[in-house]
């Protein structure tokens, strides 16, 4: 973490996991999403598939654009209102991946409530300090 310092010295939700517990989930979730991308996409490329992806692609970069907001920025704020918006982005993503592949929307799910989950820790932290 690049620093480490200013993370630790934040007040947290006492459900906050040891930090070696994100290490384990991220590259889970991250290999979830993919299989579920290759599982959308196995039968080809349709107009009809084109929308649910662009949705896949937006969440995927409000993703790795919440690290470098929370962590480098530290705006804590900005940071909860992307992973809100990021929460609302996957859930349309399950229901129009659903309507093609119920595998790959499946595959989505776990990332979903580990989303919800983050969210309530990045509110924690935005409450308590």
């Amino acid at each position: 973490m690049k620093d480490s310092f200013w993370y630790y010295s934040l007040n947290k939700s006492p459900l906050t996991p040891p930090a070696w517990v994100f290490s384990v989930v991220w590259p889970i979730l991250y290999f979830m999403m993919a299989l579920s991308f290759l599982f959308y996409v196995k039968d080809g490329f349709s107009s009809d598939k084109i929308f649910p992806l662009i949705i896949f692609f937006i969440q995927l970069l409000l993703n790795f654009l919440w690290s470098p907001v929370y962590f480098g920025l530290h705006n804590i704020e900005f940071a909860f209102l992307i992973i809100l918006v990021l929460i609302i982005m996957v859930a349309i993503n399950i229901v129009l991946f659903y309507k093609k592949s119920k595998v790959a929307a499946f595959f989505l799910i776990p990332y979903f409530l580990w989303l919800i989950f983050a969210g309530y820790l990045n509110y924690e932290i935005v409450a308590l300090n």
